[in-house]
């Protein structure tokens, strides 16, 4: 009787510890957007960015993640490749702010209750929505439609961290948000009596944004349980 309860208590201890180490953190670093205006490179910050995340770290190789990253998207004309788009030169500036949930998976075991460095590859994806606010373009100009909305989106990103201490995790990532609108960069009014006279640009393309930075994490949690007995 008392092996099965001493089993019974290290099970319990075991699937309850193990759910217990968590991170908190800040991320910093650029934002760029790609759509139909500026340049239609993936990987080129142009605007500063800052945030937080929470992660879970369900098992050594998997986490549940929540973020946010307030900053600003910015675009011109000017600064493409494409003849075309340097002669029409439009340009816009947004503000957003993102709040995206998923998870994120590293290639090697990640395991925070060893006292030793650790390092990994990671994956996360999940879905993001977006708030920006609404414009157009009239006379070349963006225009305010006093109208604000959230884009859904899909996070894929790749990147590596590392803990260097017993406490702390740090990361570097880049990582594009496919959008579910093509309304984030002026392009098509959110406003439908607006759309047929001052949408431009491929219909068919959605805006897409990247966001490449640092995180720094504080871990905290209880260690696994290790029992024993005596005979």
């Amino acid at each position: 009787m008392r092996t099965v309860i001493v089993i019974i208590m290290c099970v319990h201890c075991f699937q309850y510890n193990q759910a217990q180490i968590y991170e908190i953190g800040v991320l910093t670093g650029g934002l760029n957007v790609i759509s139909d205006i500026g340049s239609t490179a993936y990987v080129k910050p142009n605007q500063a960015a800052i945030g937080g995340l929470v992660k879970w770290n369900r098992s050594p190789r998997h986490s549940w993640r929540i973020s946010m990253v307030y900053g600003d998207l910015s675009a011109n004309d000017l600064n493409s490749d494409d003849p075309r788009r340097q002669e029409r030169g439009y340009g816009f500036e947004s503000t957003i702010l993102e709040v995206s949930a998923g998870m994120e998976f590293t290639f090697f075991d990640f395991n925070l209750h060893l006292d030793e460095d650790l390092i990994t590859p990671y994956l996360y994806t999940g879905i993001s929505t977006t708030y920006h606010n609404n414009f157009y373009f009239k006379d070349g100009v963006s225009t305010l439609e006093n109208t604000s909305s959230w884009a859904y989106g899909i996070p894929m990103v790749l990147g590596i961290k590392a803990k260097l201490t017993n406490h702390f995790v740090f990361g570097a990532e880049i990582g594009v948000r496919y959008t579910f609108t093509d309304e984030i960069d002026g392009s098509v009014p959110d406003t439908k009596a607006l759309q047929e006279t001052y949408s431009f640009g491929n219909l068919n393309n959605n805006d897409w944004y990247t966001f490449s930075g640092v995180t720094v994490t504080y871990t905290f949690g209880r260690k696994p349980c290790y029992c024993s007995y005596d005979e």
